[in-house]
């Protein structure tokens, strides 16, 4: 059962797509924390990331792994575990330039369908478009700006402490608009995902909304 989960930047989908792969027993596949590996071998390799070739060079050659159980999930890249290191500012921001490389998210893709083949919970921007268009259940999560950076902010306060609610809002207002107007896979709602909008729900109550059209797909 492959079970994709689209949405902006702090609408949940973490967390929702932790729970449900617990729930259902199914590998979670975090496709952010896989851009985020990408741009944290850029950076380390010191590539300018407007040479997109390099960039791309970088997604192909480098091995990003997902490894544990959807609440202690390990990035790894080489073997080496960048967990921890991949939620740092710069890498954000480098994460948010190199996705929108053509290229890049090809080899991302071509990953991300060769670990969800088995049966995945996988959670990005791109899933039930482009990554699993046949994908047994889509859902598209999504919430006000407000609630949206409110959740990214105590998300991101753990790796680094002097981040305001206020900059966190602007730059995810950014990266909405970066990511839905890029030319290679935009963020969009699939014509048959199930659209939630989380804003005046708890997490739980998300998640009982889900699994019951879980249910109503077995």
């Amino acid at each position: 059962m492959i079970i994709a989960i689209d949405g902006p930047s702090g609408s949940g989908k973490s967390t929702l797509g932790r729970m449900l792969a617990r729930a259902l027993n199914l590998l979670y596949i975090d496709t952010g924390s896989m851009y985020r590996a990408v741009a944290l071998a850029t950076i380390e390799a010191g590539i300018d990331p407007t040479n997109s070739e390099a960039v791309v060079t970088v997604a192909e050659v480098a091995e990003i792994d997902l490894e544990g159980d959807p609440d202690s999930l390990k990035v790894l890249v080489n073997d080496r575990d960048v967990t921890e290191e991949i939620r740092s500012e710069s890498v954000t921001a480098m994460s948010s330039v190199v996705s929108t490389i053509p290229g890049v998210r090809r080899a991302m893709v071509k990953r991300q369908r060769e670990m969800g083949e088995r049966g995945a919970v996988l959670n990005g921007r791109d899933i039930g478009t482009v990554v699993f268009p046949n994908a047994d259940l889509k859902f598209f999560l999504t919430a006000s700006p407000e609630d949206r950076a409110e959740r990214r902010f105590n998300e991101d306060r753990v790796a680094n402490a002097n981040v305001s609610l206020e900059q966190t809002m602007t730059e995810m207002i950014e990266r909405d608009r970066r990511d839905s107007t890029r030319a290679d896979s935009p963020l969009k709602v699939a014509d048959d995902a199930i659209v939630i909008d989380s804003s005046a729900l708890s997490i739980e109550q998300v998640f009982a909304r889900m699994m019951e059209y879980v249910h109503r797909h077995h």
